[in-house]
């Protein structure tokens, strides 16, 4: 029985943050005890023109504004990130069909859906998770959407391991060369869900799928 499980990581620009703030909570009051000085020995016959510290009041008062309007775009953010992390939880346990070419072998059975514009002969090709290909055959295939099984059987007659194996279907063109590629589908239950920087990623057995290669889902 496999166990469901979501894992992911995650950085938060919190710390960055209140560092920024303190160094210019520190920079100011420096600003403001030299400013207090120069304005209390300045010369009453010429004294300092207000426009000056007035700027740089401006300034450290526009910086401190950006800063604190990071800070609440990055706790928007992070709401928005956990809004579709919640969202992608609803995956688990439902059955779903998504783009792709690698599988399990499981049971001595792996199965794949084709979907290929035209009938005819094609050259497939099965590869295990080294890259080596463990099956290949002519197979004539039918038009439109349709299934491909492999029983495990290797090319050289042995059994193959269970474990994670990748499809390449290519139809044979005018001049019989295999040359024209047929997409392939991958279809199973998520019993797992990982959040990396590229985004979701599906577990449906041993195999990892991008969540936005789903074509459809459904409650078994």
């Amino acid at each position: 029985m496999t166990t469901s499980s979501i894992s992911g990581s995650g950085t938060s620009g919190g710390a960055t943050t209140s560092s920024s703030l303190t160094a210019l909570s520190n920079n100011y009051e420096l600003f403001l005890s030299i400013l207090t000085t120069q304005i209390q020995n300045q010369d009453p016959l010429n004294p300092m023109e207000s426009a000056q510290y007035t700027e740089q009041l401006v300034q450290y008062s526009s910086v401190e504004q950006q800063i604190k309007t990071n800070d609440q775009l990055g706790d928007l953010l992070s709401v928005m990130a956990a809004t579709t992390a919640s969202g992608y939880v609803s995956y688990l346990g439902t059955n779903v069909t998504a783009s792709g070419n690698t599988t399990s072998l499981k049971d001595g059975e792996a199965e794949w859906t084709y979907d290929t514009p035209e009938a005819g002969k094609a050259r497939v090709e099965v590869r295990n998770n080294l890259g080596a290909v463990v099956f290949a055959e002519d197979a004539d295939l039918s038009y439109g959407r349709n299934s491909y099984s492999w029983d495990g059987r290797t090319t050289a007659g042995s059994t193959a391991p269970e474990g994670e194996y990748t499809i390449s279907i290519a139809r044979y063109d005018a001049n019989n060369r295999p040359t024209v590629p047929v997409a392939t589908e991958i279809s199973g239950t998520v019993d797992g869900i990982e959040f990396t920087s590229s985004g979701a990623v599906l577990q449906i057995g041993g195999v990892y799928v991008s969540a936005g290669s789903v074509l459809s889902v459904n409650r078994n």
